[in-house]
């Protein structure tokens, strides 16, 4: 028999964790308009209490991808991103759109993490 994880008795398995396309509020409740870095903060306080409450920290974060409608504010939302997530370093895309929904939605930030467990 081969010297795999499954013949030691452990097995180990991963659950993915989607954070959706998050903003700086919704509504009424808009955090830093026309601020870039504060909505960075904002949403990434947002997808780290997501995270939590899904049994996940950002640790766990391995791919995050940031939309921004005006493509000039790359290096203070990137400087805030690397703040935030420091040593973690997961796969990062910046990528200009158009336009959101929200005209005072200056960034937003989906993030993709993978919770690891040990079973056996």
């Amino acid at each position: 028999m081969s010297r795999s994880s499954a013949s030691r008795g452990r097995c180990a398995s991963a659950t993915s964790l989607p954070v959706g396309g998050t903003t700086a509020g919704s509504g009424d409740k808009m955090v830093g308009v026309g601020d870039p870095a504060a909505q960075t903060r904002a949403i990434l306080e947002i997808i780290g209490k997501a995270l939590r409450n899904a049994g996940a920290r950002l640790k766990d974060v391995i791919r995050t991808c940031i939309y921004l409608v005006d493509i000039a504010h790359w290096e203070v939302v990137g400087r805030v991103h690397g703040e935030v997530f420091g040593d973690i370093r997961p796969v990062a895309s910046i990528l200009e759109v158009s336009r959101s929904i929200n005209p005072d939605w200056l960034v937003q930030i989906e993030a993709d993490a993978i919770i690891q467990s040990a079973a056996g």
